[in-house]
């Protein structure tokens, strides 16, 4: 039985580094994901080196992190506090709103869909158009552009029309195909169900994972499943291709954060500390999380 258990860690290793391999992390993106996933949903400050830990495992340096970290303080997103002789970071208050905005997407149930047009006016035209491409909007002119996803504050002064399909319903995939190339979103989502269905398959199998390796884990599919869902622009499901996907993903990604989380979560709380103490393996925002994907939430022991 050790045999057995010793030889599908191995494996999940394997398939881990194999994901490792296909994937160029940068420090700064990836200690964002760390907070998002780990610090952010239980409060807090973690210390520096748990930061610098998690990432040598997934090949960033402690210089790299280091340099990363000063970075995302000059840039207003953590902040720096001490405790004796460690540094210990939290997320400052808009970092944390722009993570909630996030976890909506990633955790949250389904968004509303609500067609609007956005007719920008005043300054900086071009870089608040930008601003609603980069959240899933499609450009129609200079000024004008079509969505059905919430868009930032920034991207005021403009002028919103909310818009109702009364008629031509049937007409609106070819609308969308029109204006939003999404071909680039779907071999996106094709990737990630390529790298990631090996591992679902192991798990599935009844393969024990060590709890550092199931942390590795989970960190890089939501690092991974981030970098694509917050890029689609979510268009409704009557208005996308045939074979789409993005839904295939989104099993994929709730099926392998709720196996990965039981032991991910115990690696958490048995080596991540903050300035009072370890870090919880639970907290109500993770439970949350865990029944909006279909899992159980950990107990609150610590271990």
């Amino acid at each position: 039985m050790q045999a057995k258990s010793e030889r599908s860690a191995e494996a999940g290793s394997r398939l881990i580094q194999a994901i490792l391999d296909e994937t160029q992390l940068r420090a700064a993106s990836f200690i964002v994901t760390i907070y998002g996933d780990v610090v952010e949903p239980r409060g807090g400050a973690i210390w520096i080196g748990n930061l610098i830990e998690i990432c040598a495992g997934v090949g960033i340096s402690e210089t790299l992190v280091r340099t990363a970290v000063s970075r995302l303080v000059t840039a207003g997103r953590l902040a720096g506090e001490r405790e004796g002789r460690r540094s210990f970071y939290r997320l400052t208050e808009p970092a944390r709103a722009e993570f909630a905005a996030a976890a909506r997407i990633l955790f949250g149930p389904p968004e509303e869909v609500a067609w609007h047009f956005v007719e920008l006016v005043g300054p900086s035209i071009e870089e608040r158009m930008q601003i609603l491409e980069r959240s899933g909007h499609a450009r129609l002119s200079p000024r004008l552009a079509v969505g059905v996803r919430p868009f930032t504050a920034s991207v005021m002064p403009a002028v919103v029309f909310r818009a109702e399909v009364a008629e031509g319903t049937d007409k609106l995939g070819a609308f969308a195909a029109e204006y939003w190339d999404l071909a680039p979103h779907a071999e996106a989502y094709r990737g990630f169900l390529q790298r990631f269905d090996p591992l679902a398959e192991l798990l599935d199998g009844g393969a024990s994972i060590v709890p550092a390796d199931c942390l590795t884990a989970r960190l890089l599919l939501v690092h991974q499943f981030r970098s694509v869902a917050l890029r689609d622009p979510r268009l409704p499901s009557e208005v996308l291709p045939a074979g789409w996907p993005g839904e295939d993903a989104r099993r994929l990604f709730a099926r392998l954060y709720c196996s990965l989380s039981p032991q991910a979560d115990l690696h958490v709380a048995r080596n991540f500390v903050t300035a009072t103490g370890p870090l919880p393996i639970a907290s109500e925002a993770m439970a949350r999380r865990l029944a909006l994907l279909g899992g159980e939430p950990p107990t609150r022991r610590r271990s």
